[in-house]
């Protein structure tokens, strides 16, 4: 393995976005130690275009330098580097500072946009020739109109801190629908996200408003914290949490909430004639975060569909008058009916569960196993590609496995309580089913939520216990600032 330093840097359009994006990229070959700050700079003499934001970064690749570098070329082009001259404005640059602990770039003590950020994370790196290291040079030179790029620009008006007209505290606040691509940790896989964030707080009374483009910056920076811990893996849930703490602090605010809504592919293979495909999938993370602390929940979306009962068993008592009538006993009309599947409408449904775990087993769910738990709670998983062979399959084990709404949603619950038997009684979970009826102009839906303590005890007793936690109780946000 060897450990290769950075530097980053964009010139040309969202430089941040930009930077952020190489990074991602990055990890498919290296695994990124530590991330410095932004830095913005002037362009060098003779350079065009734009101030520069710069950061440094410190990886682990198996790669040699030849080999990374070749993989850093592809990653600029890849992030629309077309023009390569030495001097040209460019939205990415990538430039290799040090190897295994030995300076790879001839001019880095000259290069200020380069030195201040490597001194940040490898303050110890030493210059070859003087022996001086890095943050020794750092702090000897003069920056050079390199500056540590502050949270946000700084104005003496600030209208968002002011009293507002009408004293009254507002429950959510902030921004949705902000969209951000993420590589992130799914069942000790990196995988690319398209993800779509939500991002309240609370109000007080005597503020006007919140910093709207605050809420970005807060994205931009979790998402850089999250890359640079190697010993934690950027979990969906790691993301949302980290943001949410982050809003309370910089916002000034009591409670904050942060959704996270992210479509993914898992492999699979059709059940009879075996064709690989993708299947599409959603990851949830939620997160609440105050005075007090955090807490979390991750969950996944998948789609099934289901076979009504209640239309099967008419469809049989139907079917056994029918075959009486023509001659055959009711045994052997029973009989017959039990070999082969009955007819029912049946619908296309979606269902959902959550779970929230705190404590030592906070990273113990794993998105492949929330999906199978929804899937076979169903009357049959479905496909996107399916050959003739598979169609049969599918409908002929839904209607052998007939299923209400209701029967799904305790299913996903029987299933996590079993897959998940080793987690606590604080756990809590979640359960929806959506089915897209066939036959009525209506959707048909069920929900359940609790701990798995209360659900255990209701497995246990046969008690019906009519108060059980839901998602706010056990986040500990109020119901007017569930994220939705």
């Amino acid at each position: 393995m060897h450990q290769i330093y950075v530097g980053i840097g964009s010139n040309l359009g969202d430089r941040q976005g930009t930077i952020l994006a190489a990074l991602q990229r990055l990890r498919v070959r290296a695994r990124i130690l530590a991330v410095s700050a932004f830095y913005e700079s002037a362009a060098a003499d003779g350079a065009d275009g734009p101030a520069f934001l710069n950061v440094a970064a410190t990886l682990q690749t198996e790669l040699d330098r030849a080999a990374f570098e070749l993989f850093a070329r592809e990653v600029e082009i890849a992030l629309g580097r077309a023009n390569l001259h030495k001097l040209a404005a460019r939205p990415i640059d990538i430039d290799v500072l040090a190897v295994d602990e030995e300076y790879a770039h001839p001019q880095l003590a000259e290069r200020f946009y380069n030195l201040l950020p490597l001194a940040e994370i490898a303050p110890g790196l030493r210059e070859p020739a003087t022996h001086a290291t890095v943050g020794e040079l750092a702090a000897s030179l003069a920056p050079n109109g390199v500056r540590r790029k502050t949270r946000t620009l700084h104005f003496a008006a600030d209208r968002q801190d002011e009293t507002p007209d009408v004293r009254l505290s507002l429950s959510r606040v902030g921004v949705s629908g902000v969209r951000r691509v993420m590589r992130l940790n799914v069942d000790g896989k990196e995988r690319v996200y398209n993800g779509e964030f939500t991002m309240v707080a609370d109000l007080a009374p005597d503020k006007a408003g919140v910093h709207m483009s605050r809420f970005g910056e807060i994205l931009e920076e979790a998402a850089l914290d999250v890359l640079a811990r190697p010993d934690a893996p950027a979990r969906i849930e790691r993301v949302v949490e980290a943001i949410a703490r982050e809003i309370v602090r910089s916002q000034r605010a009591i409670r904050a909430d942060v959704r996270l809504r992210a479509d993914f592919g898992l492999e699979r293979w059709t059940p009879v004639s075996g064709k690989r495909a993708e299947e599409t999938y959603t990851l949830v993370g939620i997160a609440h975060a105050d005075e007090r602390g955090s807490r979390r929940v991750v969950g996944v979306e998948a789609e099934g569909m289901t076979a009504c009962p209640c239309a099967q068993l008419m469809m049989r008592e139907h079917s056994v008058r029918e075959l009486i009538e023509a001659g055959f006993s009711l045994a052997d009309a029973q009989r017959a009916l039990d070999a082969l599947p009955v007819a029912t409408h049946n619908q296309r449904g979606k269902g959902s569960v959550l779970l929230g775990v705190a404590g030592a087993h906070a990273d113990a769910v794993r998105a492949e196993d929330l999906v199978e738990i929804v899937e076979n709670a169903m009357s049959s998983e479905t496909y996107d590609l399916l050959k003739r062979p598979d169609e049969f399959f599918i409908v002929n084990k839904a209607h052998h496995n007939p299923k209400f709404v209701e029967d799904v949603v305790r299913g996903i619950l029987a299933r996590a309580l079993d897959v998940y038997g080793d987690l606590g009684d604080d756990t809590f979970v979640a359960a929806t089913q959506v089915n897209y009826e066939s036959i009525h102009k209506h959707d048909a839906f069920a929900e359940a939520y609790g701990t798995f303590g209360e659900f255990r005890e209701e497995l246990g007793t046969g008690a019906y216990l009519t108060q059980k936690t839901d998602l706010v109780a056990w986040l500990g946000t109020r119901p007017s600032s569930v994220v939705s």
